[in-house]
């Protein structure tokens, strides 16, 4: 019997490989009506091949999908080959420290060598160097080509701290992964490290401000004006702060800035969950959008992370709880929500790029809200994985489920966003072997900036 069963998995991979889709719902229908005679012992080999098929596609984004000069991820991919906003070259800072982690998990699952990978990492650590910087912070959007800053907007044409954060939890993660390692990795490392110690965290609190900024321009200089306060997506970037060892914030920034000398703690729920922290980026709204449990917490190991703001764990947890609940009310009664179609984010949409959220919701769907949400939610997040590819398989694609679709508005698009897709073989191997908390949290400067700022947290050997 063990032996069908191996037969079936192994089926199940190769079509995935090659894109036999209904052939690979029919095993999985076949392979569910045998197990519910059986024992339940076996379901969670039939996941781990959905969850190994997901993660090889979305790996693939970051790894095939690459930009071929730069070696980092473009900002999307179209498979339509249309791209009305920007250049198909552009490559995106922060969603390229998402894919550097990707490609570790290509590594760990044995799609590609190591060596491999530290071929294309020295490649991008070496565009990096050359690419412009402004304080030692790159960015959001590069020429893949050219290394020159691509206008993320009008005014924002200069450093953005946040994307640089993404791309150094990512840099930082990888440099864990190959410390140890021969001449050629130390070299890789050592690069890292340099770019580390440039980026001058402390310069973006214009001027000795108790807060930091996410923008600053040569052109513009700081007519952007964003503080960056409350909760969101963004403790990374202040964690990091505190951690340099060449350019640190103070911790009255994070307690002054980020924490709000204290607002920042809610004692609100919804729908029966507290909310712990206040959502401070729609002041009108209690919950965000879910890519604010992801974004930090790729690297940032938020179970057994508490300081005296909030229980991280309790926190990221409870919004993806939230988030599901409110697909299970359905309140606005959106075609096919429910508990195996759920999770609200910001992605594409019918009107473009949109904030989803439950208090701003459309009816459209972005699988990577669910999905980057295993660690919190594993059998709610699995509902969704299984549905997606036995039920509705057109919506996925060759890098994995499309960015986002609407059964209400009748509406999906082949496209897909680095961001979106990023998180998701990120955090389903932080939810399987914790792979990236136990890399980033070892890192002897992250381990010296939470303590700076008062964090107690977990070692994961």
């Amino acid at each position: 019997m063990r032996n069908i069963y191996t037969l079936h998995i192994v089926v199940i991979l190769l079509c995935f490989a090659i894109g036999c889709k209904t052939e690979v719902k029919e095993q999985i229908n076949k392979d569910e009506q045998v197990l519910s005679e059986t024992t339940d012992v076996i379901i969670p080999i039939i996941n781990n091949s959905l969850l190994d098929s997901i993660q090889k596609q979305t790996f693939n984004y970051f790894w095939e999908g690459a930009e071929p000069n730069s070696g980092l991820a473009r900002e999307r991919i179209h498979i339509d080959d249309v791209y009305p906003t920007s250049p198909k070259n552009t490559v995106t800072t922060g969603g390229s420290g998402f894919g550097l982690m990707a490609i570790l998990v290509g590594v760990e699952h044995h799609w590609i060598t190591r060596d491999q990978a530290l071929n294309r990492y020295l490649k991008i650590v070496n565009f990096l160097e050359k690419a412009e910087r402004f304080h030692g912070a790159w960015p959001h959007w590069i020429n893949g080509e050219t290394g020159k800053v691509y206008p993320f907007s009008k005014k924002d044409n200069g450093g953005d701290l946040v994307e640089t954060a993404f791309l150094i939890q990512g840099l930082l993660s990888v440099s864990e992964y190959y410390k140890n390692g021969n001449k050629k990795e130390q070299e890789l490392v050592d690069k890292i490290d340099k770019l580390w110690k440039e980026v001058e965290w402390s310069w973006y609190t214009k001027n000795g401000e108790d807060v930091l900024y996410w923008h600053w321009s040569p052109e513009y200089n700081w007519e952007m004006n964003f503080t960056v306060g409350g909760y969101n997506e963004c403790l990374i970037m202040y964690v990091l702060a505190a951690a340099s060892p060449t350019y640190p914030i103070s911790k009255s920034v994070y307690d002054n800035g980020w924490a709000r000398n204290g607002d920042i703690v809610s004692d609100q729920t919804f729908y029966d969950e507290d909310l712990v922290l206040n959502y401070f980026e729609h002041d009108e709204d209690l919950i965000g959008p879910l890519f604010w449990a992801h974004y930090s917490y790729l690297g940032l190991n938020p179970k057994g992370l508490t300081d005296q703001y909030a229980d991280y764990w309790k926190l990221t947890q409870n919004q993806a709880k939230i988030h599901f609940k409110y697909a299970v009310d359905n309140p606005k009664g959106f075609k096919g929500y429910g508990d195996s179609l759920w999770g609200l984010t910001s992605s594409y949409s019918m009107k473009g790029y949109y904030g989803h959220r439950p208090e701003n919701d459309i009816g459209v769907i972005s699988p990577t809200a669910a999905l980057s949400s295993f660690p919190y939610t594993p059998r709610e997040s699995m509902n969704v994985l299984e549905n997606i590819y036995k039920n509705h398989d057109s919506l996925v694609g060759k890098y994995g489920p499309y960015d986002a679709f609407s059964f209400e508005h009748n509406w999906s698009s082949p496209r897909y966003l680095a961001i979106d897709q990023g998180p998701i073989p990120v955090m389903i191997e932080n939810y399987r072997t914790g792979l990236f908390w136990k890399l980033f949290m070892k890192n002897e400067d992250v381990q010296n900036g939470l303590n700076k700022l008062g964090f107690k947290y977990e070692n994961i050997d």
